[in-house]
């Protein structure tokens, strides 16, 4: 049956750098897939000033291309933590959504704004009846921590993998684009820091679960499964 799949970030990029294959693949599976990113503001950010708006519309059209929702809330870098009304303003897109599954960030990282966006979902996925007030208000049935990278993400341990060489060049071609648009260039394909990290870590997950490509993330939950 057709599930919905929430995936959280911190930054308009997290998730389409973090689990973009997953989130391509679960689209091909007929899933519905939202990604929630918490920043939304991003006139502090030096690389994209005067084009704030207009990154954030490009991060909407190319999900929607791929058939995936894109969503911000309002919060700048730096300027948010694990407060009440952080963890309520995500516990609504959780209500409004209902996911089945959802993806996040992994709590240690070198990034704040990573870890902050963390401990925010964490307690909005797992608790957001008791954050709205809302007894009808359901958790989803899995939640999974997801990595960004060796340059932010420490210590991570996945147990769960995915393989993703079927959708590797859409990957390249959604990563890749994006990267170009923030820095307001052209893509290529060979001389992209993001597209080369992505790739050796891919290939390095595809190694560790025998497969060319692969994601990998870690069940918040552990559950055991019927063979």
């Amino acid at each position: 049956m057709p599930k919905t799949i929430l995936a959280l970030g911190a930054h308009y990029d997290d998730c389409p750098f973090g689990l973009p294959g997953t989130l391509l693949k679960a689209v091909r599976q007929h899933h519905r897939v939202v990604i929630l990113s918490l920043i939304g503001d991003y006139t502090n950010w030096p690389p994209v000033r005067g084009r704030e708006e207009a990154l954030k519309q490009k991060t909407v059209d190319m999900a929607r291309e791929r058939g995936i929702e894109m969503r911000f809330l309002p919060y700048a870098s730096m300027s948010f933590e694990a407060t009440l009304e952080a963890k309520r303003a995500v516990a609504e897109v959780v209500a409004e959504v209902q996911p089945d599954t959802a993806f996040m960030l992994w709590p240690r990282d070198r990034h704040p704004d990573h870890e902050a966006a963390s401990a925010i979902c964490h307690a909005a996925l797992y608790q957001p009846a008791r954050l709205l007030g809302r007894d009808q208000v359901r958790s989803p049935g899995e939640v999974y921590w997801y990595d960004n990278g060796p340059g932010h993400t420490i210590d991570f341990t996945p147990d769960t993998y995915f393989d993703v060489t079927d959708e590797w060049p859409a990957v390249v071609e959604w990563l890749g684009g994006l990267m170009a648009f923030m820095r307001n260039g052209p893509f290529d394909p060979q001389k992209d820091a993001a597209v080369e990290t992505k790739t050796v870590l891919s290939r390095y997950r595809g190694l560790a679960s025998g497969v060319k490509y692969a994601e990998a993330v870690r069940a918040v939950r552990p559950m055991a499964r019927e063979w």
